[in-house]
């Protein structure tokens, strides 16, 4: 029953993900071997507004995005089964073509780059990006320019955080992708615990004062505070017996901090694909 109410939670209201690579660093931790991220996705509000500026989102890759690396499938039916059941609750990739980006401009804007001082233009005017990280092992930290391009009506122009290690809508074949693609918002980091909180979702077309939607009060919190009482059901144990004892599955996502890998993986071009290395 546990595993039924588990399957329609995640199905239809709120999903956790694994976050794989280093393409939303330092919003989202990612990388081969790390201690990924696990982050709770809202499937609800964009039934009822559509995604706006500065949203982190979980999308399915359009057809001409690429997968950088495919996602290693289990020989037996067996292994493919608990693949499938654990990437339904979080602990393993779930989809090679499911990315997750972050909203720069939306349909009717036009988005551009870079400025004399190495800034996305959206209509015109420069973005107040804050949170850029630039992988000192993919290059030098600077935005390749691009366009101007006019996104179209009901699509969004998606770009990773970590500016210089991420395969995003700049890629040529990838360009804007359709809001009908987007699964939900990302709204909080769940695992591991010692990143647990919410994740920043301010407009970077605004240069807004005061508390952002990181906040506890943020727009969204008490439907992301409701369904982390799922994740008990997920892990198949009781927050406080696996935070106290460590026991059950819980504990094999508590880390010990990764060292300096943990910022992602070498090299121009990951994208964030969630269930597979990007």
């Amino acid at each position: 029953m546990a595993l039924l109410l588990t399957f329609l939670i995640q199905t239809f209201i709120a999903k956790v993900y694994v976050i794989p690579s280093g393409s939303m660093e330092t919003t989202l931790h990612g990388c081969t071997g790390c201690n990924n991220d696990r982050v709770l996705v809202d499937k609800v509000v964009y039934r009822f507004s559509d995604p706006q500026p500065g949203d982190v989102v979980v999308f399915r890759g359009p057809d001409s995005w690429r997968s950088e690396a495919p996602v290693a499938q289990p020989s037996s039916p067996l292994g493919r089964g608990l693949q499938q059941l654990g990437s339904l609750i979080g602990l393993a990739p779930p989809d090679e073509k499911d990315f997750v980006k972050r909203v720069i401009a939306v349909g009717g804007q036009t988005v551009s780059c870079c400025d004399s001082r190495n800034r996305v233009l959206v209509d015109g005017e420069p973005l107040d990006e804050s949170y850029l990280y630039y992988l000192p092992e993919a290059g030098p930290a600077r935005q390749i320019p691009f366009g101007p391009i006019q996104v179209p009506a009901a699509e969004l122009w998606m770009m990773g955080d970590s500016r210089n290690n991420s395969a995003d809508s700049r890629v040529p074949g990838h360009g804007p992708v359709p809001i009908e693609n987007v699964i939900g918002k990302a709204r909080m980091v769940v695992l591991p615990f010692d990143r647990f909180g919410w994740i920043d979702s301010a407009d970077p077309q605004v240069r807004a004062i005061g508390m952002s939607e990181t906040g506890i009060g943020g727009p969204g919190a008490p439907l992301a505070l409701g369904l982390l009482g799922t994740l008990p059901l997920a892990t198949g144990c009781r927050w406080r017996r696996c935070w106290e004892n460590g026991d059950g599955p819980v504990s094999d996502f508590l880390p010990t901090l990764p060292g300096p890998a943990w910022h992602g993986r070498g090299g121009a071009g990951p994208g964030s694909r969630l269930g597979g290395r990007c």
